[in-house]
């Protein structure tokens, strides 16, 4: 029980040193943008979500290379995109004005990109079960680098037509920002993150052997929620400063990177990494569902109000019920 105590205290101080060095590269990346004369909309899918997602990219490449643990860092990956897409639209309106605006624009080309990029890599993972079989128990697959360039690729799609929406709408970029300087404030924020992803990380997987269940689970949760502090406070002053495209944005845009970017890159620089088919869809089947009801609630009137901010955090409650229950063993969705 103490080192169960332990390692939750572990966890949260790593939170806390991610949120400080977030709080450096989240600035430094802000001030990027305006020095560089980004628009409002890129700014917050392309400049704060890759700032912001730095945390899980992190997560990702220190589970694979220093723990072993390519699917800790997946399930990282996964339950920071599902605390995404609940958490922080619904805390955005509720310590809001109450409710939030969305677009068009923002619905049918952010959101309808991010549901191809969950496609994509469960598209991918099932190439690596289908042409890379691995013998073990359950479906096993291998995903080599030439599977990890499908994901990259269409992050290269996305990114272009971030691109093209920057020339259409340039603003005039700030000569007064110091850039050289500004970017060794976003060096020094993310030398910070790498240490407190690590704490998230041994946390994780400590908690796994606890309770004698898969670390993923773990990360799904601890690692996730963690690791997502910094879109929260992004989300959330964008909200507050009235500006719901940057924070809804943002959201879609971190969950693109995270999946399309921070994912492959595990498997780029290990080589190839296995994975365990039973493991992964159960991961990508909440995500789905998460990704239906974001979809469902943002479309709807083309605004999230007060109830629906409450059914967002009611569905995420479930979520981590859910991992409780496989984590105390009375659920066996996943097999362990």
């Amino acid at each position: 029980m103490l080192d169960v105590v332990l390692l939750l205290g572990l966890a949260a101080v790593a939170t806390g040193v991610v949120w400080k060095g977030s709080v450096w590269l989240e600035d430094a990346a802000d001030r990027l943008a305006v020095g560089y004369g980004v628009p409002p909309v890129v700014q917050g899918a392309v400049i704060a979500a890759v700032g912001s997602s730095m945390p899980e990219l992190v997560s990702v490449l220190l589970a694979t290379l220093v723990h072993g643990e390519f699917e800790l860092g997946v399930g990282a990956i996964v339950g920071s995109a599902v605390f995404n897409l609940l958490v922080i639209p619904g805390l955005a309106v509720l310590v809001g004005s109450g409710e939030m605006e969305t677009s068009r624009k923002l619905v049918y080309k952010e959101a309808l990109f991010y549901m191809l990029a969950v496609a994509v890599l469960l598209l991918t993972f099932s190439l690596a079960v289908i042409y890379y079989p691995l013998e073990g128990a359950g479906l096993q697959g291998e995903v080599t680098r030439w599977l990890a360039l499908f994901p990259l690729a269409l992050y290269g799609l996305y990114v272009f037509t971030q691109y093209l929406d920057a020339t259409e709408d340039a603003i005039a970029a700030d000569r007064s920002v110091n850039r050289r300087r500004t970017w060794l404030w976003f060096g020094a924020g993310l030398v910070v993150i790498v240490v407190g992803v690590e704490g998230l990380v041994r946390a994780a997987i400590g908690l796994g052997d606890a309770f004698g269940t898969p670390a993923f689970l773990w990360g799904m949760i601890v690692v996730a929620a963690g690791s997502s502090v910094p879109d929260v406070f992004v989300s959330i002053a964008a909200a507050r400063a009235n500006r719901p495209s940057v924070s809804l944005a943002n959201v879609l845009g971190s969950n693109v990177f995270d999946l399309l970017v921070a994912v492959p890159a595990g498997v780029l620089v290990a080589g190839s990494l296995a994975i365990t088919f039973a493991h992964i869809v159960p991961m990508m089947a909440f995500l789905v569902l998460a990704t239906v009801v974001f979809f469902a609630i943002a479309r709807t009137d083309m605004l999230l109000s007060e109830r629906e901010a409450w059914l967002l955090l009611g569905s995420y409650g479930i979520f981590v019920g859910w991992l409780v229950l496989e984590s105390l063993g009375l659920s066996n969705v996943v097999p362990t």
